[in-house]
């Protein structure tokens, strides 16, 4: 092959491999900005259940946890475990099992939605302190570190 080809088929494939490299972080970026939302989420709900406030405003910030989590497991594709990230590599070594954890969660954010849209602030205050350590640390003690 020509110098001009070889030249030409290397700067391709610094391309290739750079182009994973910057999805890799932009799927990792989206991962850590939705995350970090969803923890502001808890953090807001937190405040209406220790005031036992009329709990039917968290719906809206419930919804935007549902349809955050249905897509969390896409934002976990292999080799997105280096970079800037706390991921655990047990996420890909057990990947059902990871599914199992979001599945879960999605299942108790559906408890809490029951509990919000029935406005009782009692209900909520049960199903919101079962959230945090049971679900969301559920997933956060085997995929995260700390």
């Amino acid at each position: 092959m020509r110098l001009r080809t070889w030249t030409a088929v290397l700067g391709l494939a610094a391309m290739l491999v750079s182009g994973a490299a910057f999805a890799q972080g932009n799927v990792i970026a989206e991962r850590r900005a939705g995350l970090k939302r969803m923890g502001e989420q808890m953090e807001a709900m937190k405040a209406i259940a220790d005031t036992a406030a009329d709990p039917r405003p968290a719906v809206a910030r419930i919804d935007d946890m549902v349809t955050f989590y249905r897509g969390l497991p896409a934002l976990f594709p292999r080799g997105s475990g280096t970079g800037d990230t706390k991921a655990l590599p047990a996420i890909w070594e057990d990947f059902s099992k990871f599914e199992a954890a979001n599945t879960a969660l999605l299942g108790q954010l559906q408890v809490l939605r029951t509990a919000a849209a029935s406005g009782d602030a009692a209900a909520f205050q049960t199903a919101w302190r079962a959230t945090g350590p049971q679900f969301c640390g559920g997933c956060h003690r085997p995929f995260r570190a700390r």
